[in-house]
């Protein structure tokens, strides 16, 4: 009997995976499951005897959030990680698939960023205890396959957003907080300000999309190196925001706050590794997840976490 349990149920991703899959698995909560105490996990994974794992569970979030918390993210990611995998690895689970991001790599990084330089260097200092973090799903992933055959996978997603995302005006990625900050701004009637200078590029991917690529890997990915999910499609900060403004109906003025941090410029990805695997794979277009997300955030708010 096939037994799947997602952890970080209640996350971004995690409730991604619901949505997907909602009868044939068992989703742990933080409420249910502390992962940063590894006897509580083992205890979990014993009664509940998984064979495949999707671990989405972290702690994380946008530029600010990583920039005050350095400490403290990296504490809890390395912690939960640890656990979930060694656990995972003395209840014999078949395959476990977790999740890095593109903000781990090298800062300064050859372009496009390719998996095989994702210990190349440093990351960038504006979340080097975070990226450091996850780039250790990496290492123990890898360790575990060549010590113990454990066939543990690991992906690298771009910037994901999508339903029930946190919405932290200060913590949360760019696209959650910018919803909720022109939400905001809207009823408000106020000035609708944004970090940096909106010039850098990002690469978005709606979670339900990375939810498709992790049941494919699951079942057929098996390369001790990690794969990227994207689209390899770029936006500016600046046009994205022009895209939520329209779709949200914002008429103020938006001010670009260029005191505030940039972040890097751009980290384009090679997909090329995604597209050998998956040459017809669709991804949702950036303008209708927005929509879905943005209608999520109305029908949801202020009961969103934030």
């Amino acid at each position: 009997m096939t037994c799947l349990i997602v952890t970080g149920a209640d996350g971004l991703l995690g409730s991604a995976v619901r949505r997907a899959v909602p009868d044939d698995a068992y989703y742990l909560t933080h409420s249910e499951v502390d992962l940063t105490d590894f006897n509580s996990v083992r205890t979990a994974f014993h009664l509940l005897k998984p064979t495949r794992i999707i671990h989405t569970a972290a702690v994380v979030a946008g530029l600010g959030g990583n920039m005050i918390h350095s400490g403290e993210y990296f504490r809890n990611n390395i912690m939960l990680n640890t656990n979930v995998l060694e656990a995972a690895r003395q209840a014999g689970v078949r395959k476990l698939i977790s999740y890095m991001s593109t903000c781990v790599f090298p800062d300064p990084c050859a372009h496009p960023l390719k998996e095989s330089d994702l210990h190349g260097g440093p990351p960038h200092p504006s979340n080097f205890g975070y990226a450091y973090a996850k780039r250790m799903l990496d290492v123990q992933s890898s360790a575990y396959r060549k010590e113990w055959n454990c066939r543990y996978i690991v992906a690298i997603p771009t910037n994901m957003y999508g339903p029930n995302d946190n919405f932290n005006l200060v913590e949360g990625h760019v696209i959650p907080s910018l919803i909720h900050k022109t939400y905001l701004a809207k009823i408000n009637r106020t000035d609708l300000t944004v970090w940096g200078t909106g010039k850098p590029l990002r690469e978005f991917i709606h979670a339900d999309d990375i939810v498709r690529l992790s049941l494919w890997a699951l079942n057929e990915y098996d390369e001790d190196a990690p794969i990227i999910f994207s689209s390899g499609a770029e936006i500016s900060i600046a046009d994205l925001v022009a895209l939520v403004v329209r779709l949200m109906r914002f008429t103020g003025r938006v001010v670009f706050d260029s005191s505030k941090p940039d972040g890097q410029f751009r980290k384009p990805s090679d997909t090329s590794k995604l597209r050998r695997y998956c040459p017809e794979f669709q991804f949702t277009p950036i303008e209708q997840g927005l929509e879905e997300t943005i209608a999520w955030f109305l029908a949801h708010y202020p009961r969103v976490r934030q």
